[in-house]
């Protein structure tokens, strides 16, 4: 049975799906302005996020539930990012946001299936990190507080 912490943590990080679902309504000049000079617009910061779910879920979650070696690496993340708005500018806000909902709602079911051991064991990656679920959850709970906040106050 998960502990209480794990599912406080998992019920925290499935939060976001309600939060980009109310998303929907912003009109195409809220989605694509930047929220501030030099800044992303929401749907570049939903996007980051989604494709951060993405390659988190395939390259390190699922291999854990399958018992595979984790083949999370090293990024240039700034890289990684400009690619993901990249991707973004291509697809539709409802594209986006179904896309952004699917992977955390595929993360999160998986997330589930993982036993204790699994959440709390240290995994070495690709690159020769360490990688622990429950570290990825602690640093991407408030990673995702962050963009929240940043989008709450661009719309307010």
């Amino acid at each position: 049975m998960k502990t209480i912490n794990i599912n406080e943590k998992i019920k925290k990080y499935q939060g976001f799906i309600s939060y980009v679902k109310s998303l929907r309504n912003l009109n195409e000049e809220m989605w694509t302005s930047p929220i501030a000079e030099n800044k992303w617009s929401v749907r570049d910061i939903i996007g980051h996020i989604m494709i951060w779910d993405k390659y988190i879920l395939e390259e390190a979650i699922i291999k854990i539930y399958s018992n595979q070696p984790v083949t999370v690496q090293d990024v240039n993340i700034d890289e990684f990012n400009k690619n993901a708005v990249e991707y973004v500018k291509t697809k539709d806000q409802d594209e986006i946001i179904n896309q952004t909902i699917h992977y955390r709602k595929e993360l999160i079911e998986t997330l589930m299936l993982l036993s204790d051991e699994q959440f709390f064991n240290n995994y070495i990656d690709s690159s020769g990190n360490n990688f622990s679920v429950n570290s990825f959850l602690e640093d991407f709970i408030p990673h995702d507080d962050h963009h929240k906040r940043q989008i709450e106050e661009f719309l307010n």
